[in-house]
């Protein structure tokens, strides 16, 4: 019985690093945020060295390349490029929909206390972007790129903030996360009430009543992901063809995702240290037979994570290293002649880049000394306001959701390279300022002890 007791005790301690690493979902994704933005940054590159090399023509036509889908008489044709920005861009909103759900009910949103710095953050770093763009392209017909340099790329400033290592306090990469989520809601917002066409009611209909099927499958217990991925097709379908840009799709069925789990920690425990027991008696010379009760261990394992988690790990390695580096070489590719280069000068190219450089340092620093100064909230710990300003730098790295945006705001192919090159040359100074700020800042935990 001894070495029985023994055995459970380590299991137990096995058990509890699995909660210890439930618990520390935030620091997984961080890392994996911060790797996946250097695997952006490098599809980045790739895209401008292939637009710039003398095969550009492959890297255009590569993209604008018909794909078509077909079931019976039903029938769906589209470039690639509006493949990967309307279909696999879905997912990573549906990813964006879930980060959100978890941090509004059990991360840094849960209370109006804690929420309330990011979120006045967030506030100031989209309304002021958005308003020297449209100062900068007072009446032009240009305004339409008011949303271009509201937006944060959360995988890039997380991984400019990884290269500084301990000198940059866990708290901060925590509020930094926090501001880009919501800012991430903001650009949901903006994408479906501004960037959409004309609506077709009858597919919103549709649309709401498969969303609505996605909360009756929550409501009814359901835990596999199977049954909310065939909804989510359906209703991905009918948002598509809705008006409403087909991406919101992902953050809506995100929100019928279940967020508790089927089993409660202490009752995974016992159900765990009884099937350990059992296999330790039943089967001491039958390692095959063992193989059931490994089988409802790995049950009770899956039962215990709530399915919000587990699809949210399932899916970040796959938008990390996949969708979010594909979109990159699809959409970062811009040819860097002279007149691209002219182009900077444009009210375009001018509005982005004083809306990510200035308008995000300005609005995001002024928009958390403002929820201090009136008391709603407080400076996270080992957080001092030459670091929020680092932070308030890095926000400027619009890239992703930027060219997101751009594509939607502008369908002439020459204003939309100007864009392009806004947002390129402008997260390029933020990234690279943000980091100096940062480490000129940054102090290692022991330094921080010492003082």
């Amino acid at each position: 019985m001894n070495d029985l007791d023994s055995r459970i005790d380590r299991h137990k301690g096995q058990l509890e690093k699995i909660r210890e690493r439930v618990e520390t979902q935030f620091q997984s994704f961080v890392r994996l945020e911060s790797s996946g933005g250097i695997v952006l940054l490098g599809c980045a590159i790739i895209a401008l060295i292939w637009a710039n090399s003398p095969w550009g023509d492959t890297y255009y036509h590569l993209w604008k390349t018909k794909l078509a889908f077909k079931f019976g008489t039903f029938e769906m044709s589209h470039p690639l490029y509006h493949w990967i920005n309307d279909g696999l861009m879905a997912l990573f909103f549906f990813l964006v929909g879930l980060e959100i759900k978890r941090e509004v009910l059990v991360g840094e949103l849960n209370t109006v206390r804690k929420a309330m710095l990011p979120i006045f953050a967030a506030v100031g770093g989209m309304l002021l972007p958005a308003l020297i763009y449209a100062f900068a392209n007072r009446g032009t017909e240009f305004m339409d790129g008011w949303g271009i340099p509201m937006a944060t790329d959360i995988a890039f400033a997380l991984a400019i903030m990884a290269m500084l290592g301990k000198r940059v306090p866990l708290a901060l990469k925590v509020f930094l996360t926090a501001v880009a989520i919501v800012d991430d809601l903001g650009a949901v917002l903006v994408i479906a009430f501004f960037y959409s066409g004309n609506l077709a009611v009858n597919m919103l209909l549709a649309a709401a009543g498969g969303l609505a099927l996605a909360f009756i499958f929550n409501a009814a217990g359901v835990k596999r992901p199977l049954p909310y991925a065939i909804v989510g097709l359906v209703v991905w379908y009918f948002v598509h063809e809705s008006g409403i840009h087909a991406t919101i799709a992902g953050v809506l069925v995100a929100m019928a995702i279940p967020a508790g789990s089927s089993m409660r920690l202490n009752e995974f425990i016992e159900r765990c240290r009884r099937l350990l027991t059992r296999m330790e008696q039943d089967t001491p010379h039958d390692s095959h037979h063992g193989n059931d009760y490994v089988v409802s261990i790995e049950n009770a394992c899956t039962d215990v994570e709530p399915p919000l988690l587990r699809m949210e790990h399932a899916l970040q390695p796959w938008i990390a290293y996949l969708i979010m580096p594909l979109f990159a070489l699809a959409n970062a590719g811009v040819v860097l002649s002279g007149d691209a280069l002219s182009s900077l000068g444009h009210t375009v190219a001018i509005g982005i880049g004083g809306g990510l450089l200035v308008g995000k340092l300005i609005g995001v620093a002024s928009f958390t000394w403002l929820a201090v100064r009136l008391g709603v909230a407080e400076l996270p710990q080992n957080v001092g306001w030459k670091q929020i300003g680092g932070v308030a730098m890095l926000c400027g790295v619009g890239f992703t959701m930027s060219l997101f945006i751009a594509n939607l705001a502008f369908k002439d192919e020459a204003l939309l390279a100007t864009a392009k090159m806004g947002i390129l040359c402008a997260s390029l100074v933020a990234g690279v300022a943000g980091y100096l700020l940062l480490a000129r800042t940054g102090q290692t935990a022991e330094q921080r002890a010492a003082a």
